[in-house]
């Protein structure tokens, strides 16, 4: 039987090829306007992401999909992923999202079959849905008896990995100093998944208007490392 601590290892690798070492959702903008400027500057706005929009969209998704799944109930999971393609305000954020959603269902459905992935790709074919990375997680950390808040709690770590990991390229920040802002966000981790473990439904969908203002501007950028 495979030891569950691996593949949530292997998922929350930055480098795990899902594409979003392409994207930086709108953290660009910040950095060509000189909000972000430096390490301190940077982990304010990664601060503000996760504490705001990865709160009350991704992470809460994730939980409930999760929930979704304990109880059997695959159409929640479907709503879900049009509900999180459809809060997408800026087109790049959508697509991106969509683009890596997809590539993650299908790496980690090979890697990890089941069932539930199995119906997922089939709602893809039929264009039914988009595909979502917090679905993906919600489904693999289910199958593998991983409990709700390992679950969201790899898949904050993973966002911030991936952002922090774009940050040391597009800031630029030394790869140590991106090191030390993991070590520092993870107090900050363990009380978003307190907070999103105890958050009303109807809560899902919460916006941040800064960070997507920010993602809608990514376009009109004249010279773009990433595509969102």
């Amino acid at each position: 039987m495979t030891n569950a601590l691996f593949p949530i290892l292997q998922l929350s690798d930055s480098q795990f090829p899902s594409g979003a070492f392409s994207h930086s959702f709108g953290l660009e903008t910040y950095i060509s306007n000189g909000t972000i400027n430096s390490s301190a500057s940077f982990r304010k706005v990664l601060e503000i992401f996760l504490a705001n929009q990865f709160v009350y969209t991704d992470g809460l998704a994730c939980r409930l999909a999760y929930e979704g799944l304990e109880i059997g109930n695959l159409e929640q999971l479907w709503q879900l992923d049009q509900s999180l393609y459809a809060l997408g305000m800026a087109r790049e954020t959508r697509e991106g999202n969509r683009r890596i959603g997809d590539r993650f269902v299908k790496i980690v459905s090979t890697l990890y079959p089941n069932q539930v992935f199995d119906q997922y790709n089939m709602e893809l074919k039929n264009k039914n849905v988009f595909g979502h990375s917090a679905l993906v997680f919600a489904i693999v950390s289910k199958h593998l008896g991983i409990e709700r808040e390992t679950a969201i709690s790899s898949y904050g770590f993973a966002t911030a990995s991936s952002l922090v990991q774009n940050a040391v390229r597009g800031v630029p920040l030394g790869q140590t100093e991106g090191q030390k802002i993991l070590v520092d966000i993870q107090p900050l981790l363990t009380d978003i998944v307190n907070r999103i473990m105890l958050l009303d439904e109807t809560e899902f969908g919460i916006g941040a208007p800064g960070l997507e203002i920010a993602q809608m501007q990514h376009e009109a950028i004249d010279v773009r490392l990433f595509m969102s």
